[in-house]
C-alpha cells in the first residue's frame, strides 16, 4: 500500500551526512557513521501510504540487523556486518510522522514531492 511520490539518488558530502545525523554528534559512532554515509551513492524517498511510517519501518526491520526478523531488509541485507561495523546499515526509515517531515525537507523542494491519491 505505499507509494513512491519522491526520489533522487545523490552523494552526501560529509557535511550533509553530519547534518543530516547531527543527533547522532555525541555518539562515538558518529565519525564512521558520516564517513560511511558519505562514502557512495544514496537513494532517497518519501513513501505515502495509510500508516506509512510504522509501514516502512517493519520493512525495514529491527535497526541491529541481528534483532531483525527474517524476511526484512536489515535482515536479509545486514545481519553479516561485524559488529564492529554496526554504523554501516543499509537502509534508514524516519521514526516518526513529525521526523519524516523533517527528513523529506532535508532532501526535497516541496515541488518535487508529488503526493497521489490512493
Amino acid at each position: 500500500g505505499l507509494q513512491i511520490v519522491a526520489a533522487r539518488m545523490m552523494q552526501l558530502v560529509p557535511a550533509q551526512a553530519a547534518e543530516f545525523y547531527a543527533v547522532h554528534k555525541e555518539r562515538p559512532f558518529f565519525p564512521t557513521l558520516v564517513d560511511f554515509m558519505a562514502s557512495g551513492p544514496v537513494m532517497v524517498q518519501v513513501l505515502q501510504g495509510e500508516d506509512a511510517v510504522r509501514i516502512n519501518r517493519d520493512l525495514m526491520g529491527a535497526t541491529n540487523p541481528r534483532k531483525a526478523s527474517p524476511g526484512t531488509i536489515r535482515y536479509d541485507i545486514s545481519r553479516t556486518v561485524p559488529e564492529a561495523e554496526m554504523h554501516r546499515n543499509a537502509v534508514h526509515g524516519s521514526d516518526s510522522v513529525e521526523n519524516a517531515r523533517a527528513e523529506i525537507a532535508f532532501f526535497f523542494e516541496p515541488g518535487e514531492v508529488l503526493p497521489r491519491s490512493m
